[in-house]
């Protein structure tokens, strides 16, 4: 007994095709990306007779931070002066995939109700 084949995708216009595949190669020039905002802090140290209690260019810092969401909680990471550039750019590429993974699932929406059309249309005839 032999199962029924899924059906094959009809034709999609050739501009669609073109721009999912595009759309599909920026994923490969995607470089490590973590989800999260880079912070730069100035903090007060708290003690009442020190400068940066009365003045805030006198702050102590700047101190950095990678804060995102978990499990529906705010996590913070302190990160080392060195680590910052490198975590600044994995949040961009983090933005950058978001983006590209919504603009896929536009065009992946608009190819499939192309192609339910199309299969409506053979199927009636």
């Amino acid at each position: 007994m032999s199962r029924p084949r899924p059906p094959q995708p009809t034709a999609i216009p050739d501009r669609y095709a073109q721009r999912f595949r595009e759309l599909k190669q920026e994923f490969q020039q995607l470089e490590y990306f973590c989800k999260g905002t880079l912070l730069k802090r100035m903090m007060k140290c708290g003690k009442a007779q020190c400068a940066c209690a009365s003045d805030a260019t006198k702050r102590h810092g700047p101190y950095f931070e990678l804060t995102y969401k978990a499990n529906g909680k705010t996590v913070n990471v302190k990160l080392s002066p060195e680590a910052a550039p490198l975590y600044k750019a994995a949040a961009q590429q983090y933005r950058k995939l978001k983006t590209l993974l919504n603009r896929l699932d536009k065009l992946s929406k608009t190819i499939l109700r192309y192609q339910a059309k199309q299969a409506e249309t053979k199927h009636q005839k």
